[in-house]
């Protein structure tokens, strides 16, 4: 199987561009395992402390794991990722950024480190101790080269990137619109928990390995990220998402993409419109990426399939 090292720097970047030169070829319907550094690309470690932050350099923030370039795959196509695994070191962090996050300025920097063991992340400090975190890893960062020009890591776009949708997990198969030739394919911000939104601009960040299946839809045209996932409670679910500098919006285009997603289905569109409605969960899943929202909606796949 094919391997690729992001925790050497030769792999990763640290911008959205189509002049980044591929760092591996793959072929259509291929598995490869990526190694992923965690969100400060080894900045922090597991004997950081708080006073670690202020020496944090921003610029090396979110590096990208990439680009790989997927033979076969041409602007208008589709790119499947499909995470079929995903594991975390032992260990991982969460920081509040005083300049960051939803209610950004309201604290000071601090920082936690978790301990990873037996799917629970735990602190050994008095900073929320005896809380017990249930891991459920999955990539912040999945993304394709954008059409042109040159973009930050940060802000999520059409072409995905930093989505922070806890959705993206083991199990998931994201879907991504195509606007180069090989797609060029990155992976990044790998994270062990995270509620939706992110509020404090941070999950638990963590280094990860990931195991994952690329497939090449043709000519299928699709605007906005999408994904097949999974819910504890809820089984298999579909999710569309939203990604714009207003929240409202975000929103607007997150359901208007399911409705596109259930006609594929064989609903109409008011027959879509109205189990999205009764059926359906419109969500904010990342909030602190600014100056771009990603809302999603999520309808349980045994509905929005149950014609087919």
């Amino acid at each position: 199987m094919l391997k690729l090292n992001g925790l050497d720097e030769r792999n990763i970047h640290f911008k959205w561009s189509p002049s980044l030169n591929p760092v591996l070829y793959v072929n259509d319907n291929q598995e490869l395992t990526v190694k992923i550094p965690d969100s400060s690309t080894l900045q922090i470690n597991r004997n950081s402390s708080t006073d670690d932050m202020s020496r944090i350099d921003s610029s090396k923030l979110d590096a990208a794991v990439g680009p790989i370039y997927v033979n076969g795959a041409e602007p208008g196509d589709v790119l499947e990722v499909k995470i079929m695994d995903i594991s975390t070191a032992d260990w991982g962090w969460t920081g509040i950024i005083k300049n960051f996050g939803f209610l950004k300025g309201m604290f000071e920097n601090r920082l936690v480190i978790w301990d990873i063991k037996d799917g629970i992340a735990s602190t050994s400090g008095d900073f929320l101790r005896g809380v017990n975190i249930r891991v459920s890893p999955f990539l912040g960062i999945v993304g394709v080269s954008p059409a042109e020009g040159d973009h930050p890591m940060i802000p999520p776009q059409s072409f995905g990137g930093n989505m922070d949708n806890k959705l993206l997990k083991k199990g998931a198969s994201v879907f991504l619109p195509v606007y180069q030739e090989g797609a060029l394919l990155s992976l990044a911000d790998p994270h062990a928990a995270q509620g939706d939104g992110e509020v404090c601009g941070t999950a638990i960040e963590t280094i990860a390995e990931t195991k994952i299946f690329i497939k090449v839809h043709k000519k299928m045209g699709m605007k906005y990220p999408r994904a097949f996932s999974s819910e504890n409670y809820n089984g298999e679910v579909v999710v569309t998402m939203g990604i714009h500098s207003d929240l409202k919006t975000a929103a607007r285009e997150s359901l208007l993409n399911m409705i596109e997603e259930l006609k594929l289905c064989g609903y109409s569109a008011d027959e879509s419109y109205m189990l999205c409605s009764v059926a359906g969960d419109l969500r904010i899943s990342e909030i602190v990426d600014e100056p771009n929202f990603v809302v999603s909606t999520v309808l349980p796949k045994e509905i929005a399939m149950a014609r087919n």
